[in-house]
């Protein structure tokens, strides 16, 4: 068992090796495994003091900025700002890391791996269906995809899941028709296809070795029966007060453990977004949004700076489409955000890969930029 700086956490277990992001992950995997002493002698690195936390220094930074402008005039636009956006996705955020939580403490490894790790094309239908039906925004979904390649979900599957979900998720399946009536149908499918299309590509590329392969897959027994194996820990498992504890607790230290993890980048995110809605006049979107060759560009330079969530992007959307007609414009601002979203790009280098950071957007720019397009020409 040894600590290696650039991959963490390395443990040699039956001739294969396992790396963690983090000494809890290993120390489970020790447990689970039944490893000598079942905690993890390469993880008793000190802990990290609260004030030193990442989140805890972005979350303060933040705070003092808040604070400064109810007595600055010029940070009083980026104080609402911020609190309007706090009141948007702080219940997706939260959603996404007890979900995370659970997903931790209740699934193992082997149901990732058996579902969204092998190399086939199915796989990418099931994550693309997985992230319609998640009733979260983009920032809230995040913390779920990590913790899906954490416990096993291959880099293609990881991002079809996370094209597919901000803006093709049920909850705004219904604010869209609102919005668009029938153009939504248009921005739901060609957020589908995307999703679809982008999977397929990173599993090309995943082939050819061209972007990093998930080391936190588990192997899994052939003849492997998810449904026979839930049957089995059901039939096993003892309900009592000192057992509901225990998982409780078992959720509360994966959320934490998640949030530790991805709410820094959340946060970076939500103050950027800020100030660009704070300081940029929304008569500037509207003006030079047009149907037009350049207005798609600029449209796509502006998603980048202001994607937030998926729900509170979809009126400022709206606008666009009732001021200029452009439906294409539209969905390019909906769907660019998440294509090259700062927050996003980010925790994917840090916890998938650099390589599959930086291909997510030269895949899928291309197809929203085309996408946009088209619905610009037909609509």
């Amino acid at each position: 068992m040894q600590v290696n700086e650039k991959k963490g956490i390395r443990i040699e277990h039956e001739g294969r090796t396992y790396f963690f992001c983090s000494a809890r992950c290993a120390d489970k995997f020790s447990r689970e495994k039944g490893l000598p002493g079942k905690k993890c002698p390469a993880c008793r690195s000190p802990r990290t003091k609260w004030y030193a936390n990442k989140a805890v220094v972005v979350a303060a930074v933040l705070g003092a900025l808040y604070g400064t402008g109810f007595f600055v005039p010029v940070l009083r636009p980026f104080r609402q700002a911020l609190a309007a956006y706090a009141g948007m996705i702080w219940w997706a955020v939260l959603l996404g890391l007890v979900l995370g939580g659970v997903i931790d403490h209740f699934i193992p490894r082997e149901y990732i791996s058996a579902v969204l790790s092998r190399p086939r094309k199915r796989t990418i239908l099931y994550s693309v269906f997985l992230g319609f039906l998640m009733s979260a925004c983009s920032h809230g979904i995040l913390a779920l995809a990590i913790q899906l390649h954490k416990k096993g979900a291959s880099g293609p599957a990881v991002v079809a899941f996370l094209l597919a979900s901000p803006w093709a998720n049920i909850t705004l399946t219904i604010m869209l028709f609102g919005f668009f009536g029938a153009g939504a149908v248009y921005i739901i499918g060609s957020a589908l296809v995307i999703g679809i299309v982008s999977g397929y590509v990173f599993q090309f590329l995943e082939k050819k070795g061209l972007i990093e392969k998930n080391t936190h897959t588990a192997d899994v027994v052939q003849g492997f029966s998810i449904r026979e194996d839930i049957v089995r820990r059901g039939k096993n498992y003892r309900f009592s007060a000192r057992r509901v504890k225990k998982d409780l607790k078992g959720i509360f230290d994966g959320s934490l453990a998640l949030g530790n993890m991805v709410l820094w980048w959340i946060l970076i995110g939500m103050g950027i977004a800020s100030a660009a809605n704070a300081y940029i006049p929304q008569e500037l979107f509207q003006a030079y949004m047009g149907p037009t060759l350049l207005g798609l560009g600029l449209t796509l330079a502006l998603a980048t700076v202001i994607e937030v969530c998926s729900e509170g992007s979809a009126p400022l959307a709206f606008a666009i489409f009732r001021e200029t007609g452009a439906l294409g414009n539209s969905f390019v601002f909906l769907m660019a955000g998440v294509a090259t979203d700062y927050t996003e790009i980010g925790l994917i280098w840090h916890n998938v890969g650099r390589k599959t950071a930086l291909w997510l957007p030269a895949v899928t720019v291309p197809q929203v930029l085309v996408l946009g397009y088209l619905a610009n020409v037909l609509w």
